[in-house]
């Protein structure tokens, strides 16, 4: 299993690069940041100092998104990395939530992102696509290689990214929603003709090692705030009945409403609906031992990285816990 690291990108910028260089020198393979740049600060200013900082580390969002960026900007940003640093980029993409909902602009549909994946990864690697009318090619990419990884939770996205992404993105970690969700998109990918075992599965959440389970709740309470964003969309759209697994919906029917002001941050005054169970079965929490049990339950599963996001107030000792009694026991 590999692991990466998922940080947000507040100021000051040297502390995200930092932090990154510490996450690799504990055995992260990869560094993500959210990608909301009113919330947050441009990340793909940082993404060249966290490369230039690493010797191997890969990086990109999760996840960015159809609608902020023109394609063919996103294109050029991930090819000219890429050309600097020799191909340590991917490109983690979904339809949009904090990024479109603090400018006022509603999460892309699915076909556009579909759309984007494509006309992102054909420029990305040098080759033409038709944008609009217009065919288009960045014609300095020489080697460029971009995988794009899809998150989402929903039966029709589930479908889309065994379809059509090189990976997928689960931000949960409950092995029961796990287990249902890869297995939707391996169905999809074979229905497709494609190896369902090359679609890369990432399952990103919260992570705490320690021994004071309330502490380490109340710091993580915001994960099932920021899930519940997505699963209220699809209550929305399929009803408390419908596809989607109980073990993913029944914790929102007491959710209010969200300030996109406290987003992905400890002590999130809008995520008091979430219970400590979902927290105990989202996140990882706990000594070192139930993190290594947790993981090999999920590696069982077919999960190729799990990604930590490093949101509370021991992310250093938590980043020096997995480098020193988690990771490599998942090698």
């Amino acid at each position: 299993m590999d692991f990466g690291v998922v940080l947000q990108t507040d100021p000051p910028a040297r502390e995200v690069v930092r932090l990154m260089k510490a996450a690799e020198d504990c055995g992260f393979g990869y560094g993500w940041t959210f990608d909301s740049v009113v919330l947050w600060q441009e990340p793909f200013v940082i993404y060249s100092q966290i490369l230039a900082a690493t010797s191997a580390m890969t990086v990109g969002p999760m996840v960015t998104s159809p609608g902020t960026r023109d394609w063919s900007v996103l294109a050029s940003l991930f090819a000219t990395l890429n050309d600097m640093f020799g191909n340590r980029t991917v490109c983690g993409i979904g339809r949009g939530d904090s990024a479109h909902r603090v400018i006022g602009k509603r999460p892309s549909t699915l076909a556009t992102v579909r759309d984007a994946m494509h006309a992102i990864k054909e420029l990305a690697e040098g080759r033409e696509v038709v944008l609009g009318d217009t065919p288009v090619r960045i014609p300095w990419v020489r080697g460029g290689r971009l995988e794009m990884w899809m998150a989402g939770y929903g039966p029709k996205a589930l479908q889309l990214a065994g379809e059509h992404a090189d990976g997928f993105i689960l931000q949960c970690a409950d092995p029961a929603i796990a287990e249902w969700t890869i297995g939707s998109v391996r169905e999809a990918a074979r229905a497709a003709g494609r190896d369902p075992a090359g679609i890369t599965i990432c399952v990103a959440a919260p992570a705490y090692v320690g021994d004071d389970l309330p502490h380490q709740r109340d710091q993580l309470r915001w994960f099932g705030g920021m899930v519940g964003n997505h699963v209220a969309d699809l209550v929305a759209r399929y009803g408390e009945s419908g596809p989607v697994p109980h073990e993913l919906t029944d914790y929102i029917r007491e959710r209010q409403g969200y300030d996109y002001a406290h987003h992905g941050k400890a002590g999130n005054p809008s995520t008091d609906f979430v219970p400590d169970e979902i927290v105990d079965r989202f996140c990882l929490t706990g000594p070192a031992g139930a993190h290594v049990a947790r993981l090999q339950e999920l590696a069982a599963l077919g999960v190729d990285q799990f990604a930590v996001y490093l949101m509370h107030d021991q992310r250093e000792q938590t980043l020096h816990a997995y480098g020193e009694q988690i990771i490599g026991k998942l090698g």
